[in-house]
């Protein structure tokens, strides 16, 4: 049974390699806060436990039996994400935290039973895809609203980014999951995008905001 640690070394190597490919022992030192001794340390240790394959001056990268781990880490995270919002009435700008410590939590039938309360989703409540419980993790095909059209019709299904900062900048424009935006124009300059959706009849959206909108194509 993996540590805490452990834990969350695993999960920071499965969301380095999956965002960027090969991930090096500096840049998972500095995504986790540690010096480059203390990850070289830590993944020396994972590899005896057959969890990541290593070595010097190589990517690390992560063996079936260490994706799996991180996919499992990284449901509970989700599930629990999931369970705050729908069951206990949480903002989704408040869940992180508390689910980075139930995430540790080793009660497979724990999870099991929250999945079902849920009624098995497919996605965390920022968009993010959970993991079913062999670690599978489904694949989802949106695109970044900044990479929109004026005149489409866009349905917000997912986040790039799910920082408390960027939720409380989407909290202030009452944007969330599945609103439909139709894009009215966008600025040459700048590339913002200028949007309408429910009561907002005309909501500009900087480009910074807008690539890490993932969106479903509508209209």
């Amino acid at each position: 049974m993996a540590s805490t640690t452990e834990e969350n070394y695993l999960k920071a190597l499965y969301n380095l390699s999956n965002s960027q490919g090969e991930v090096n022992i500096s840049e998972l030192a500095q995504s986790l806060g540690v010096s480059m001794p203390t990850a070289n340390s830590m993944v020396k240790s994972l590899q005896k436990t057959d969890l990541v394959v290593y070595e010097k001056y190589k990517p690390v990268t992560l063996t079936p039996k260490g994706q799996k781990e991180a996919a499992l880490i990284i449901r509970k995270h989700r599930l629990t994400e999931m369970f705050l919002v729908k069951k206990m009435g949480f903002g989704w700008e408040e869940v992180h935290e508390v689910a980075e410590q139930i995430e540790h939590i080793h009660a497979p039938k724990f999870f099991e039973r929250m999945d079902e309360m849920l009624g098995h989703p497919t996605i965390d409540p920022h968009g993010s895809p959970i993991p079913d419980n062999q670690g599978r993790m489904q694949e989802f095909s949106y695109t970044p609203l900044s990479s929109c059209k004026a005149g489409q019709i866009v349905q917000l299904t997912a986040l790039t980014n799910s920082s408390t900062e960027f939720l409380e900048f989407l909290n202030s424009r009452k944007l969330s999951l599945g609103i439909e935006m139709k894009i009215l124009s966008r600025e040459a300059y700048d590339l913002s995008l200028v949007v309408s959706y429910a009561d907002h009849l005309q909501e500009t959206l900087s480009e910074k905001v807008s690539e890490r909108l993932l969106v479903r194509i509508i209209g």
